[in-house]
């Protein structure tokens, strides 16, 4: 019983002493802060229950006084704290370190040096506006450390000195101007680093090579405009950039071929105008490519993206000019999976494109202009077994009969095989105001079933066809054309034409330089009749150089029935002459030339032309021609089947003597058709008179419609 008593009065006093042990722990905990065990994540990602001291948001100006002794997170964020200064009684073992959102402007009133187990340092949202020669120095065993968000435009060559074990660095959203790469050779196992959103000028060469370890590189919202060749040489286990918000106009595809690892590439948000050929090639590790939200961006053109064998999506979306993708942009892209074409401006989709990726398993095309004929009819001829994504949200906007409908309740075979050429209204504006001296990039690309060809039209109504160089233009294979040196003389008005056997399409923009056009000499239209037959009319006509296209309408008056019919065809600006055909004889026309142009002005001449009669001796003359034609090729056929005959005799006979006459006979110099009978070409001028020859090069493309 005694000693049943003793057992009692020792377990109250143990639990006396305890008590009074967590009394005195509670005490250390500051006031207002929140003292508790929280989980926390090391910036490995490892797991752990930490004894955290949370005085978040409590307007405090001064470091806290007094910790717990075992505190190994410490929350300051939100106060007004301006300056750190070493105590005696500081926890020894903390780890992480969160003062964001403070008033700290100058890091010579901080000591972190004896916190020698930090790994995480949040200095987000103050005012810092300096980093020292070896502030950090002490912090041997520091991970990760964030200054983003603060006033910082200089960094001493050796700030970072002693923080060998870092693995994340966040400088971005600053006002540092230049990159220096001593920065960085203090920190070769750095894997992370955002310097993003800084007003910085250029990215030099060798930038970052110091930095062999590094795997993910942010340099979003920088205004970079351009990157050198070799600003990633050295960064061999680089697997992730980002370009997001930039200036940049084209790819900067040399530099990215450096980076041999590259599986992931964010160029976002940039004005690029077109994804030219080879800019995403060869890139044997990429994963995936974000082009989005690019307001420049008119085409993906052929063989663009491609041999990037690892290749599994490509986003390119949310791009309100992006009209046309070549149908071999994608090219050697064997497990790419998911193509993002949404909310662009596309029309259609070529079904090569979509051949040319074998696993290929889901696209998304909604929210764009949808042409429903001929060029996306193989969406609905059940021979794919991709999932489209959003399919609801499909819905064609040409031709009207379909305006409205979902694309996939239009039955393949209501639309076409064939179609007209297209050109997307958002591929170039329709007027330019440039200064002399300057250049310009004109993108024209169309869709259509066939392919289209593309050529443009200068102010002075010469052609350039793809590939050809002149003094001031270049037209690329793709339709782009390129205006370089621009002076007055070239201001006026260009059209880009696309044209199949279908039919044709144009497309102007009026070019002034520095707020003018030259002036026109002569203005007047005026139309000549070069040639009546028969069945056709052959007109010219001369203009200015501003016209826009030209519309052509011919009226047959015929007399016996009362009646009127009237035919029409809109012609390239550079044509200035048509040829009327399949007319009847002897019927009265009315052949009107309508011409716009640049100043909203029409300009409409007609001319009367009376058709010829039929001339019967010609028929007459065609019969006996194409009889005597009969004649010769039987006769032609006759020789021929002699001499075969005659050439396979030896070979059967061999060396016998009695065929050798035969021989000696089909060795002589064979006879000249010419003058046993006349030429073939006599036969087709016989009784038909001689014209004018003129290459007609415009395409009709308007539809006949009677008038009563």
């Amino acid at each position: 019983m005694k000693d049943m008593s003793l057992k009692i009065i020792f377990l109250l006093g143990l639990n006396t002493i305890s008590f009074v042990y967590m009394k005195d722990e509670k005490a250390d905990c500051p006031r207002l802060c929140t003292c508790e065990i929280r989980p926390w994540f090391t910036p490995r990602s490892i797991y752990m229950e930490a004894p955290t001291v949370d005085c978040n948001d409590l307007g405090l100006s001064n470091f806290p006084t007094r910790l717990p002794a075992d505190t190994q997170v410490l929350l300051l964020q939100t106060n007004n704290i301006e300056k750190i200064a070493y105590l005696v009684d500081f926890p020894v073992n903390l780890t992480g370190l969160d003062l964001s959102q403070n008033n700290l402007s100058s890091m010579t009133n901080t000591d972190l040096n004896k916190m020698f187990h930090l790994l995480s340092v949040y200095l987000e949202e103050n005012k810092i506006a300096e980093l020292p020669e070896g502030f950090f120095s002490g912090l041997k065993n520091l991970q990760e450390l964030y200054i983003n968000h603060n006033l910082l435009s200089t960094i001493a060559p050796g700030a970072f000195t002693g923080l060998h074990n870092l693995l994340r660095l966040h400088l971005n959203s600053n006002r540092l101007q230049t990159i220096n790469s001593k920065w960085f050779e203090a920190i070769p196992n750095l894997e992370i680093l955002m310097i993003g959103e800084n007003p910085i000028i250029r990215i030099e060469d060798m930038n970052f090579k110091p930095l062999i370890n590094l795997r993910s590189l942010l340099l979003a919202g920088i205004n970079l405009t351009e990157i050198p060749d070799h600003a990633f040489v050295g960064l061999e286990n680089l697997e992730s950039i980002s370009f997001y918000d930039n200036k940049f106009v084209k790819v900067p595809h040399t530099a990215l071929q450096k980076v041999i690892n590259l599986k992931f590439l964010d160029l976002n948000k940039n004005p690029i105008n077109r994804i030219r050929r080879g800019d995403f090639s060869n890139m044997l590790h990429l994963k995936e490519l974000g082009i989005n939200n690019m307001p420049e961006l008119v085409s993906i053109d052929s063989l663009a993206i491609d041999n990037l064998p690892d290749l599994r999506k490509i986003e390119a979306t949310n791009n309100p000019r992006l009209s046309y993708i070549n149908p071999n942009a994608f090219y050697r892209l064997p497990k790419l999976e998911s193509l993002m074409l949404n909310s662009n401006a596309l029309s259609a989709i070529y079904r090569n494109t979509i051949d040319l990726l074998p696993n290929l398993k889901e696209i998304s095309i909604h929210s764009n202009p949808i042409r429903c004929d001929c060029v996306i009819r193989w969406i609905n001829m059940n021979k794919t077994h991709i999932r489209f994504m959003e399919l609801d949200s499909l819905f064609c906007v040409d031709p009207p009969e379909f305006q409205g409908q979902n694309v996939r309740q239009v039955h393949f075979r209501e639309m076409m095989e064939i179609c007209l050429p297209l050109i997307a209204p958002e591929s170039f504006p329709a007027n330019l105001n440039l200064k002399a001296g300057s250049s310009i990039s004109l993108h024209c690309r169309a869709t259509a079933e066939p392919e289209p060809e593309i050529y443009w039209i200068t102010p002075l109504g010469q052609k350039l066809l793809p590939n050809v160089i002149s003094d001031h233009f270049y037209v690329h294979s793709e339709g782009t054309l390129e205006i370089n040196d621009i002076g007055l003389r070239e201001a006026g008005l260009y059209t880009c034409t696309a044209s199949n056997l279908v039919g044709v399409d144009l497309k102007t923009v009026l070019i002034k330089v520095d707020g003018t056009l030259p002036r026109e000499s002569n203005g007047s239209l005026n139309i000549n009749v070069k040639d009546v037959q028969s069945n056709s009319v052959l007109v010219s006509w001369k203009t200015s150089s501003k016209t826009i296209k030209a519309n052509v309408k011919w009226t047959a008056f015929v007399t016996n029935e009362h009646t009127e019919v009237a035919h029409s065809a809109r012609i390239p600006s550079d044509v200035k002459v048509y040829n009327l055909t399949h007319l009847s004889p002897s019927t009265h026309y009315k052949i009107c030339v309508d011409i716009p142009n640049v100043d909203q002005q029409n300009e409409k001449q007609c001319v009367n032309v009376t058709t010829k009669k039929l001339d019967f001796s010609v028929k007459d003359n065609e019969k006996i021609n194409t009889t005597a034609l009969i004649i010769i090729l039987g006769g032609l056929f006759g020789v021929i089947t002699v001499a075969l005959f005659f050439s396979y005799v030896p070979i059967e006979l061999g060396n016998n003597t009695s065929c050798n006459y035969l021989k000696n006979d089909l060795q002589k110099p064979p006879f000249a058709f010419n003058n046993l009978y006349p030429p073939l070409s006599n036969l087709w001028n016989t009784g038909k008179q001689e014209s004018t020859a003129l290459e007609v090069k415009a395409t009709v493309i308007g539809i006949p419609s009677n008038i009563s």
